[in-house]
């Protein structure tokens, strides 16, 4: 039967339950359990398909084209378990489907209540799929204390109480702060956190704590005392500066010990973590480095960009080599050539993705500017959508090239659109003047993972060393296939399509060092033990370009 683990947090938010989740995973599998991983978000968005990063973060898509929360990503980089849409669950989908439910007359007429209608749907979504799984991983989303997380909290409870003790250990992640004014760790917001906890019928079987130095031994006895736990389940969760490294940090405090003890398990020898410190060296002690500009427009906000930053870290990791990021706004290259100074220094530049019209022009000036000064340069869906736009305006002749990204009212040539405008593109109707569809936002994407046929002999073929790949995508827009000749007559050469022919993928431009740009988010499948080949080739043409300044 499949034991279940439930994280909560309190105190403050952002301290790390999803990185803490996955390095407990990676644990847990290293010593030969099967693990699977889920996230329950207390917010009343359906998901956070239409969420602003800089609020949220980035969208995690997995391969069945669920928009998610990030942690699955670092899910998926920890543990290499593949996350699909039964993963994730937010209060917004709970009470959608139950509402549902209501309207078709699936409960009889009975009132509809959060207990026990909101917390036996939470249930289910805990329990569903489990077979095969030794271990199942809940993170709950929020703080303990949020009036959000009331009905999710409330749950697991009544599951730890249902599944019994050796079924259910509930891990609490908190805070021990440091008041510098008193040079002093403060243990009592821990103890309101766990205080708060007890008072919704929780007890805690596992602390652990938050901090940026050692807890000392009289510290977390004081913690085990007052929140009813032992003293070797006071586990400190020092800060790293590598967070592959958590993991061996977790196990030299005991964690995976002692949770094996809590379930009534022999935790039996240690597990192999060689990997684990193998790739926590190659990135501390690298043997080179090369600088990539990251030019976006979420530079307010670090985790909207959070697999982008760990590919290209794998991409290090994969030649030995740091990796120093410099965040630039696209809009600083709008209007202003002068600012090609911002790139000096610089050995790559790689223009993500990204929704709506602002930097859009920055892009489109920065993508030239890669292509003129043979600067490796890597655009990722919205990126590769403006190299486009910079080949047909100014190799292409297309001078009103334009994206529906732009928005509504825009006039000029449609080279970037909607999916259904642009078939019609290609049974000969090029060229209409752009308009923006209205309609939902949520959902509407081209999402998941879908197959790229390669053209042979291409660059890109060459790093994958195969023709048939399947990446994840989550865009709203295509490149017009219409505009084929025109681009490729400029040097830009259209190396990947959608099986059926109609859709661009991938573009090179053959002429160059590396200039690739995918429709795809390759990002989202690289891992620290599996760097994505296209990161690994992107900072070992960086690497190059170090070599020749």
């Amino acid at each position: 039967m499949t034991r279940y683990v439930f994280i909560t947090g309190g105190v403050v938010s952002s301290l790390g339950k999803g990185l803490a989740s996955a390095a407990l995973g990676a644990l847990l599998q290293a010593r030969g359990h099967r693990v699977r991983l889920r996230k329950l978000d207390p917010y009343l968005n359906i998901d956070p398909g239409t969420m602003n990063p800089l609020q949220h973060g980035e969208v995690f898509v997995t391969d069945d084209g669920a928009e998610t929360d990030l942690d699955l990503g670092h899910y998926e980089r920890f543990t290499g378990v593949p996350a699909g849409r039964g993963d994730n669950i937010t209060a917004g989908r709970i009470y959608r489907d139950i509402l549902a439910r209501e309207r078709r007359g699936d409960y009889l007429g009975r009132t509809i209540q959060v207990i026990p209608h909101v917390t036996d749907a939470i249930k289910e979504f805990i329990l569903e799929d489990s077979d095969g799984v030794d271990f199942m991983l809940c993170e709950i989303g929020g703080t303990v204390g949020d009036i959000e997380s009331l009905p999710f909290l409330e749950a697991i409870r009544q599951l730890g109480r249902e599944l019994g003790d050796e079924h259910a250990v509930f891990i609490h992640l908190t805070l021990v702060p440091h008041l510098s004014g008193s040079g002093e760790l403060k243990t009592k917001p821990t103890q309101h956190s766990v205080k708060e906890l007890l008072s919704i019928g929780i007890q805690p079987d596992i602390l652990l704590c938050r901090c940026d130095r050692v807890i000392p031994v009289d510290e977390r006895r004081k913690i085990a005392l007052f929140c009813n736990v032992p003293e070797d389940a006071v586990i400190q969760a020092l800060d790293v500066d590598v967070i592959y490294d958590v993991p061996n940090e977790y196990h030299r405090e005991g964690l995976d010990r002692v949770l094996l003890r809590c379930f009534g398990m022999d935790a039996g020898a240690a597990p192999d973590l060689s990997r684990w410190e193998d790739v926590v060296e190659r990135i501390r002690a690298p043997e080179g480095r090369v600088s990539i500009a990251v030019v976006g427009k979420y530079m307010g906000m670090q985790d909207a960009y959070k697999s982008l930053v760990e590919a290209l870290t794998h991409g290090g990791v994969a030649h030995n080599v740091g990796v120093d990021l410099h965040w630039i706004d696209a809009e600083l290259f709008e209007g202003n050539a002068d600012n090609a100074a911002a790139l000096e220094g610089i050995h790559g530049i790689l223009v993500p993705g990204g929704f709506g019209r602002r930097g859009m022009e920055g892009k489109i000036a920065v993508s030239k500017l890669a292509r003129e000064r043979a600067l490796p340069y890597f655009g990722i869906c919205l990126g590769m959508q403006m190299a486009v736009l910079d080949v047909a305006r100014n190799l292409g002749g297309v001078s009103d090239a334009i994206s529906s990204e732009f928005g509504e009212g825009v006039r000029g040539k449609l080279l970037v659109g909607p999916l259904n405008r642009l078939r019609a593109n290609a049974n000969g109707m090029g060229g209409v003047e752009g308009d923006i569809e209205s309609g939902d936002l949520g959902g509407t994407m081209r999402l998941g993972s879908c197959e790229a046929v390669l053209s042979e002999g291409s660059h890109v073929a060459r790093i994958y060393g195969v023709l048939h790949v399947k990446e994840r995508h989550r865009h709203r827009w295509e490149v017009d296939a219409h505009y084929k000749d025109v681009l490729e007559q400029s040097g830009l050469r259209i190396s990947g399509w959608s099986p059926d022919g109609s859709l661009p993928e991938v573009v090179e431009m053959e002429s160059h060092p590396w200039y690739i740009g995918v429709q795809y988010h390759p990002e989202l499948k690289s891992r620290p033990f599996e760097p994505h080949p296209l990161f690994a080739s992107f900072v070992g043409a960086a690497l190059e370009q170090s070599r020749l300044v």
